[in-house]
């Protein structure tokens, strides 16, 4: 007899397979996408039930002509990278076996998966093997977990309890980091309530790598006070590195917890050939990735570790009296190290992308990434009016066009032809084109495809 729940389930692999199969001949940009077609497929809110097998048709149906090719190998906007089909395929069971991922209780499987994934994300990251880790929405979610953290440490020295005292009456915080620090550190400060005012600001150099001379300077001047330093393992733009081993070694001596925000960049330590560009890092406090970037697992998975496990714990963890189960096992409980109690197990998506790569497939994609970026540079650099504004040392490429007007309109008609997305930046006051290489399944035809592109839309702009 035929069960109704488990052909549902097929329904919707068998539309997410064939999906995947066609994403990288789909226009990586939806160009006929409707939104008001889309409102009407969806329709209202109807009164009676419907048939499950009904609803993820019209679901599929109604929303695929408005999807971005983002899976797909010709997308280099965002540093967004594809999902593996490992990770993508433990991500649909991770949603069909729904679980809780608050403590062993709640799901042992989800506490022992990331203890797993946790300690295999270090491995592959060069963070000490003792540092705790949250498994977080991303890099937003890593860099205010890590802060939270620094926040509660740098207070507890100075004899003040932040989680009970607040911020009101607290000592004095200084912030330090560079001028083209990532704005999600912003963000986290406020969110923290911080505020963006505790910021001091560092001279970054031409590739946007913090000017450690400045960096003393600023640590040395003022009054002293609980400070933390944030760094950058990749520049948004630039992909430029911070000197960690003197930054790092400058940030101690004054007594500053050091965070490090390497959304991307953090990555390159899985490469022999990039690792260089991280060394030193290790010697942090704290380090948000993202690994929905260049692990290339499903949308909503960052990681937050932390050298000093008890301070991480002691600035999210919570207990009451209906909450049982911590400890259970003698396994750790995950939701001490993340901002939410009710969220699913993103761990099993990162195992099964680690397991399907190992240390050699990964470090094979980000060399396969960095050469790719590279193949964009050279190819560009070689039509006319067009240079490369950054030095590329991972996967990241800035692109002069030209005048501001005329590189927005090479983009836009580039968007518009479906072929790639790449998008824009301003930096150091030039408009540019931003291009992020993180894609597993990227290749030098598409490479060579998507500068074919651009070359068409130069001549057409």
């Amino acid at each position: 007899m035929a069960d109704p729940a488990a052909d549902v389930v097929l329904q919707a692999a068998a539309r997410a397979a064939r999906y995947r199969a066609e994403v990288a001949a789909r226009p990586v940009f939806p160009l006929h996408a409707d939104p008001a077609r889309m409102r009407a497929a969806l329709g209202a809110l109807p009164d009676e039930p419907s048939a499950p097998a009904a609803v993820v048709s019209e679901l599929a149906d109604a929303v695929e002509p408005g999807l971005v090719a983002t899976t797909g190998p010709r997308y280099f906007g965002f540093v967004v990278g594809g999902s593996l089909d490992a990770a993508a395929a433990a991500d649909v069971l991770a949603v069909a076996w729904d679980q809780p991922a608050f403590n062993a209780l709640t799901s042992p499987a989800a506490a022992v998966v990331e203890e797993v994934a946790g300690g295999w994300l270090k491995d592959v990251l060069g963070l000490p093997a003792s540092a705790s880790v949250g498994f977080v929405t991303g890099g937003q979610g890593a860099n205010t977990v890590c802060l939270a953290a620094a926040r509660h440490h740098v207070l507890a020295r100075a004899g003040w309890d932040v989680e009970r005292g607040g911020l009101a009456g607290a000592p004095t915080l200084r912030v330090v980091a560079g001028e083209e620090r990532h704005a999600t550190v912003d963000r986290s400060l406020r969110l923290l309530g911080i505020g963006t005012g505790a910021l001091e600001t560092v001279a970054a150099d031409d590739q946007g790598r913090i000017v450690v001379e400045d960096l003393a300077r600023r640590l040395a001047g003022g009054q002293a006070a609980p400070t933390i330093v944030c760094l950058q393992a990749g520049n948004v733009n630039s992909g430029a590195f911070d000197d960690f081993p003197a930054a790092v070694a400058v940030a101690h001596r004054h007594g500053a917890w050091v965070h490090v925000d390497g959304a991307f960049g953090l990555w390159a330590a899985a490469s022999p050939t990039t690792n260089s560009l991280v060394a030193g890092v290790a010697e942090a406090d704290s380090w948000a990735t993202d690994g929905h970037k260049w692990l290339n697992v499903p949308y909503d998975s960052g990681y937050a570790f932390c050298r000093h496990a008890a301070a991480h714990a002691a600035s999210m963890s919570f207990t009451a009296a209906y909450l049982t189960g911590h400890g259970e096992g003698g396994l750790r409980a995950p939701s001490d190290y993340v901002p939410e109690s009710s969220r699913r197990a993103r761990g099993f998506a990162t195992w099964a992308a680690l397991r399907q790569l190992g240390r050699r497939g990964m470090a094979e994609l980000v060399e396969r990434c960095c050469g790719l970026a590279r193949r964009f540079a050279d190819q560009l650099s070689a039509l006319d009016g067009v240079s490369v504004a950054n030095d590329v040392v991972l996967n990241q490429v800035l692109v002069a066009l030209g005048p501001p007007d005329r590189t927005d309109r090479v983009i836009d008609l580039v968007q518009r032809s479906g072929e790639c997305w790449m998008g824009a930046t301003t930096w150091h006051g030039r408009r540019l084109m931003r291009i992020s290489v993180s894609n597993w399944s990227t290749t030098e035809a598409d490479v060579d495809r998507s500068v074919a592109a651009i070359a068409a839309a130069l001549a057409s702009a």
